[in-house]
């Protein structure tokens, strides 16, 4: 990071890249010169810059007297030469609002609370010699990017250039006031180059509460959240409306075209996937994180989907879908399917502030468990599956009934045990609920005709003070509502999306 920051000072003469050759000064002098004023930015702040402040002052809060250091990250290759496309950590995300790389929030300690200063890179422009070239940050390969003084109108925060920082840092070396978000910046993790801030036995519990904090603030979204993720919400389910034109109901349909479909609808309404997408025809249907792709669909069998998009605020959805690829749910699909309905409709309807998680899970696990009794798939009886000794129900279930939602696909993760799963539902949470069943097709306490049926059914909530809101309300749960989907979605053929993402 630092080095990135200082290039123009330690005087480099080659392009990055190992093989590139070295440069030669008449050529650096001719790329300096001759080029036209550039045009002003438009610098009206974010949408959600007074959001971003109210952020920054509930953790300042949190955390009187110490100074909080919290990083974006850096570019990660992909293989030699080829980067990852760059994603913001989301916790410097929601508290900046900035999406570029290698840049540093310090909450700086005072009197009265912080002073915030996000620590960016300078631009890279004509004027920053061989840097102007650099393959992984120069301006003339990834076009013009934001100066510190840009990104101060348009984000509302104090910045600086990140070759100051390292100086800040050292300044704090030794000090046990200081909280690090650590796993983001390989160079902060390191200590820096002058072993500002090495992880010790000490800090380790202090960074692990700053993370642990900033996920629990981050659990109840404010209105503007809520809008990027019913955003989210409503693109995927276009994607899943263009899937349902084209999926083929008399001859196989790869998945990976099913994939890219999806992929397609993300990128045509500018966002990306929250995640790598699900599509598990037949039997891999009952694989409960199937993202290979590389099988095909065939008529007769069920589809089972799992995507979402992300927008371009970094919210994203989360859904998954099952289709009855020749239209009609066959009564064995039809059979599995209603028992996974009724567990998600007994969840949804316990959804609600101060409900347990716990209460939430066990209302969607005695369904599950009662369906399987009644296929002939438990040998005992429904409380002895429930048996916390036992749940050997879980053999055909595996996973929770949902979790967070947001900037992460599963959202807040480093929050504790008394704010997330061992607590209870609030007001302005979102989170997903999927119960699930999969009988694989290998497993012979299942009846034959049942083997090789995997369901999901995933919806987005928001928990409201009078209950829930399903943000996915648009795309229908019940078995026959899903296949007068499908039929409609058929007849209205395959649709060219437009700029407008419609």
């Amino acid at each position: 990071m630092a080095s990135k920051a200082n290039r123009a000072n330690i005087g480099r003469e080659e392009i990055s890249g190992a093989h590139d050759a070295r440069i030669p000064q008449k050529f650096l002098d001719l790329m300096a010169t001759g080029w036209r004023a550039e045009e002003d930015l438009d610098l009206t702040p974010v949408p959600q810059v007074e959001h971003l402040a109210r952020r920054r002052a509930r953790l300042s809060q949190a955390f009187p007297g110490d100074t909080l250091v919290i990083p974006t990250g850096s570019h990660r290759s992909r293989t030699f030469g080829a980067p990852y496309e760059f994603r913001a950590g989301s916790d410097f995300l929601w508290l900046t609002g900035d999406q570029e790389p290698h840049a540093v929030l310090v909450m700086h300690a005072t009197s009265a609370g912080h002073d915030a200063v996000l620590y960016v890179q300078p631009r890279l422009n004509h004027t920053a010699g061989a840097d102007y070239l650099d393959r992984m940050d120069g301006e003339i390969w990834h076009g013009r990017r934001l100066s510190p003084e840009e990104k101060s109108a348009i984000l509302g925060i104090a910045t600086r250039p990140l070759g100051e920082l390292p100086a800040v840092l050292a300044s704090l070396a030794g000090s046990d006031r200081v909280r690090v978000l650590r796993g983001y910046d390989t160079h902060i993790d390191g200590g820096m180059e002058r072993g500002a801030l090495p992880v010790t036995p000490e800090n380790t519990e202090r960074d692990a509460m700053l993370a642990s904090v900033l996920s629990e603030l981050r659990l109840e979204k404010d209105e503007w959240e809520i809008a990027q993720l019913q955003e989210a919400v409503d693109a995927t389910i276009l994607g899943f409306e263009d899937i349902a034109r084209r999926l083929r109901p008399d001859a196989p349909t790869p998945e990976r075209y099913i994939e890219g479909i999806m992929t397609w609808r993300a990128r045509i309404a500018g966002n990306s996937l929250g995640y790598s997408s699900i599509a598990a025809g037949g039997p891999r249907s009952t694989i409960l994180h199937w993202s290979h792709n590389n099988a095909v669909v065939e008529p007769g069998q069920i589809l089972l989907m799992d995507m979402g998009i992300e927008n371009n605020n970094g919210y994203t959805a989360d859904v998954t879908r099952v289709l009855p690829v020749s239209g009609t749910f066959t009564k064995a699909q039809r059979d599995v399917y209603d028992i996974v309905h009724a567990s998600r409709t007994a969840g949804l309807a316990k959804m609600a502030p101060g409900t347990a998680f716990a209460e939430i899970q066990a209302t969607c696990n005695r369904v599950l468990a009662e369906g399987l009794s009644s296929l002939g798939i438990l040998k005992g009886s429904v409380e002895e599956a429930m048996d916390p000794a036992s749940i050997a129900y879980r053999r055909w279930s595996l996973h929770g009934f949902g979790h967070m939602l947001g900037l992460d696909v599963h959202d807040c993760g480093h929050a504790r045990p008394e704010y997330y799963g061992g607590g209870v539902l609030r007001e302005n949470h979102v989170l997903t609920m999927e119960p699930g069943l999969y009988l694989q097709p290998h497993d012979e306490l299942v009846p034959e005709e049942l083997r090789g049926i995997g369901v999901r059914i995933e919806d987005d909530v928001l928990i409201t003070a009078g209950g829930n809101t399903l943000l996915t309300a648009a795309l229908p749960t019940e078995s026959h509502e899903v296949e007068s989907w499908l039929a409609a979605q058929r007849e209205a053929g395959p649709r060219e999306p437009g700029l407008d993402g419609n």
